[in-house]
């Protein structure tokens, strides 16, 4: 995981010491129907602030996919440098969601996905199953996740210590990597 947030280099602080500005989107259609309760978006809003970020939007949206690319849209017009989705990953004809991503891209970034995956598999056979996907739009970094709170920690534990870094390159900042 990466620094605290005062900690040299540490945290999700970005460019100039801003904080990385971060919606965390639970795409759920059982959440949004209340037949479950939504764990991992509180959960992963959570991990963001304790990195350092400015978690300014917490939604939850069903597997729909105009909905979902509509409301990373929003995001990304709202300027966030970060959109975290967790959820709708999986491989049933209800997973959307990096579907909805693709359609709203303008660059991958697939070694954040690439590296959940990896960490994934490190705990189940199962991980390879997760079909998220990672990339930029404009300039704001999004993230699909997997939906399991245990997997939303674990993913974002591989994630922290580069997003960091991520953002400060997207707003503008040139350096050494």
């Amino acid at each position: 995981m990466c620094a605290p947030a005062g900690a040299p280099g540490g945290g999700l602080t970005g460019l100039q010491s801003r904080p990385v500005r971060t919606a965390v989107l639970t795409i759920s259609t059982s959440v949004t129907r209340h037949e479950s309760e939504d764990e991992s978006g509180p959960l992963l809003a959570e991990l963001a602030e304790l990195a350092g970020a400015e978690v300014v939007g917490i939604e939850v949206v069903p597997d729909d996919l105009p909905l979902i690319e509509d409301r990373l849209r929003h995001w990304v017009d709202a300027r966030a440098d970060l959109v975290l989705t967790t959820g709708g990953t999986g491989l049933t004809p209800d997973d959307v969601t990096p579907e909805a991503t693709l359609a709203v891209i303008d660059r991958h970034a697939p070694g954040f996905a690439e590296a959940m995956r990896a960490e994934a598999m490190r705990h189940t056979p199962m991980g390879i199953l997760s079909r998220g996907v990672s990339g930029v739009a404009g300039r704001t970094l999004i993230i699909n996740l997997p939906g399991s709170p245990k997997a939303v920690r674990e993913s974002f534990e591989v994630l922290a210590p580069s997003l960091n870094h991520a953002v400060s390159l997207l707003r503008g900042r040139r350096g050494r990597h």
